[in-house]
């Protein structure tokens, strides 16, 4: 089961107590205060590791609380402090308070950490409070209480390209091609309800392929889950627009490609101004009228490279691969940066 949002409650262990104590030995009349501080308590730490795909562990296990520091203790000893917390998160993670709206931080890359909970310093012994006023300190400091929150874990995967299209218009079908990967295709609207990644090979070389379940008008306002679909889309460093050119479904895939770049554009402005591309998909079951001049007049207008593929024959997919590539290569390696959404 895919999971990309869950709430969860954190908080940092406790400082221990300061220690208020005495030197007491024999031969040394009016020994001095000698009582250490208390430990520190652990941070809770989200860490990225690269076997997770899914916040799932994360929404039965809600509530993560690390250890409190030990007190102080007498002969000036200092407690140990508590151990920090792990939790173990997919990379992609975005963490944001959920009561201010702060956002935290994310870990992109596995082994990326962020702490989200601190824990509280150690309260200070008696000994600290020893000044020329006051030879004989009977005050120990409470140890701080640790950070504590409610957070809000957003997943958007991490992927080279991701296709885009309306319901049905065959990105699950390409995308098994086109990789290993085996999403469920059927002849249904919103047959993928999470995002599938898959590893495309072509030249020598790999990239990672991400099918984003189908975009509907009034998805940048949430209708069909689309603000949980478009998430995914900020983590790509290349859009591919996948549209159905068969003519057969009666669909015409220039109204399509235009909703879905609206849809886009409203979730984010800035996402339509990476390296994109126009598949033309189903290219075996073309029916009268051919929409496909009409296609590439709007891939003329809008400047974007238009491909004509079948994933039944194959036509057309190894040049995909190799014009996805091309677009890669004009783009950092490093994942975008996240806006953050309601």
């Amino acid at each position: 089961m895919f999971v990309d949002r869950v709430k969860i409650f954190v908080k940092g262990g406790n400082g221990g107590r300061g220690c208020v104590s005495f030197r007491r030995e024999p031969y040394v009349p009016r020994g001095g205060p000698d009582g250490g501080n208390g430990g520190r308590g652990g941070d809770v730490v989200l860490l990225a590791v690269s076997h997770q795909n899914t916040l799932l562990p994360l929404r039965y296990h809600t509530e993560f609380r690390s250890e409190r520091g030990e007190h102080g203790g007498s002969g000036n000893r200092t407690g140990a402090g508590g151990a920090e917390l792990i939790v173990p998160v997919p990379p992609g993670t975005g963490a944001t308070d959920e009561t201010t709206g702060e956002i935290l931080g994310e870990v992109v890359q596995p082994g990326d950490r962020l702490v989200v909970a601190r824990g509280g310093r150690g309260g200070r012994g008696n000994r600290s409070f020893l000044s020329n006023r006051n030879r004989a300190p009977r005050e120990a400091g409470p140890g701080e209480a640790g950070e504590e929150r409610w957070l809000r874990l957003d997943l958007r995967l991490i992927a080279d390209a991701g296709l885009l299209g309306a319901p049905n218009a065959g990105k699950s079908t390409l995308l098994s091609r086109l990789s290993a990967a085996r999403p469920k295709i059927a002849d249904y609207p919103f047959t993928t309800l999470h995002p599938v990644l898959g590893v495309v090979e072509c030249d020598d070389r790999t990239f990672v392929l991400a099918d984003i379940p189908g975009i509907i008008e009034g998805a940048s306002e949430g209708a069909g889950l689309g603000l949980q679909f478009l998430r995914h889309v900020e983590r790509t460093r290349a859009l591919v627009h996948v549209v159905d050119a068969s003519g057969a479904s009666g669909r015409d895939p220039v109204t399509d490609l235009r909703a879905v770049s609206h849809e886009v554009a409203a979730y984010g402005q800035a996402l339509l101004e990476r390296p994109r591309l126009i598949v033309a998909t189903k290219r075996d079951a073309v029916s009268a009228p051919d929409p496909l001049q009409a296609l590439q007049e709007e891939a003329r207008r809008l400047g974007m490279p238009l491909l004509p593929v079948s994933a039944v024959t194959g036509e057309g997919l190894l040049e995909l691969k190799r014009a996805i590539l091309r677009l890669l290569d004009t783009v950092p390696v490093e994942a975008p940066a996240l806006q953050e959404h309601a």
